[in-house]
């Protein structure tokens, strides 16, 4: 396939920037839309990255967007946000969730779109729907530029709520990243595993035996995340230190 993809917004601190909460949306769509970029790029589609870093203004930043993206000639426009407005900072037991936004009910994105918020929800999340929803998690709204404007069928994915406690503390961007790719093309990135590796004469006698490998276990926006991650890792008696990247 070749896809378009870009993080929705400026970048965190600039004009036209987006929604703050406990996490902050810019920052974590730019997570996620590298991770899909990498992931897609594994499997072999072709990806081309449509985001905006120096909009004026919103409008601009729209603008800028649909630009980048109709210079391409592509199968499907992808355009990653994150929610805001569930107000629930000390979380209530329930995630508010995912939605995937599509231009119209009969585009193909009305399949994909569901595939993708599936995907999503298969993490954990809720799937949001209302009165114009063909599928669930799956809204139509021709009023949004980048679905109105784009050449190519597009979709913009609302992974989950900045300014849910719940939310927030299911979300890993590879996690995340990694439901939207299997959601768009069915296919998810593979890796042997070491024993593999190592008959397939990968490493070699020269390795020092004694030597031990540490390996990243995930990736998260919250601090308190990581932390409980270390927690969890040393009660089981490994090894665990946290990174900032």
């Amino acid at each position: 396939m070749r896809i378009n993809v870009h993080a929705g917004h400026n970048p965190a601190g600039k004009a036209a920037c987006g929604a703050v909460g406990i996490i902050n949306e810019s920052t974590e769509a730019r997570r996620v839309k590298d991770e899909v970029l990498s992931q897609l790029r594994q499997l072999g589609h072709t990806v081309y990255d449509c985001t905006v870093d120096n909009g004026t203004g919103q409008k601009d930043v729209l603008n800028k967007i649909v630009s980048k993206c109709n210079a391409h000639a592509v199968d499907l426009d992808v355009s990653i946000h994150f929610n805001a407005g569930a107000k629930d900072e000390k979380g209530n037991g329930k995630t508010t969730g995912v939605e995937v936004l599509i231009y119209r009910a009969s585009d193909i994105t009305r399949t994909i779109g569901k595939r993708v918020a599936d995907a999503v929800a298969a993490l954990g999340y809720r799937l949001r729907s209302d009165k114009t929803s063909p599928e669930p998690g799956v809204k139509v709204n021709p009023r949004l530029a980048v679905l109105k404007n784009t050449k190519a069928p597009a979709m913009l994915i609302e992974c989950c709520f900045v300014d849910d406690r719940d939310d927030v503390q299911l979300y890993d961007y590879r996690s995340m990243a990694s439901a939207i790719v299997f959601g768009i093309t069915g296919q998810r990135v593979q890796s042997a595993p070491e024993t593999d590796r190592a008959e397939e004469g990968e490493e070699t006698s020269t390795g020092d035996k004694n030597a031990l490998y540490r390996v990243q276990v995930g990736a998260y926006g919250m601090k308190s995340n990581a932390e409980a991650m270390r927690k969890k890792l040393q009660k089981a008696g490994f090894d665990a230190l946290i990174v900032q990247a």
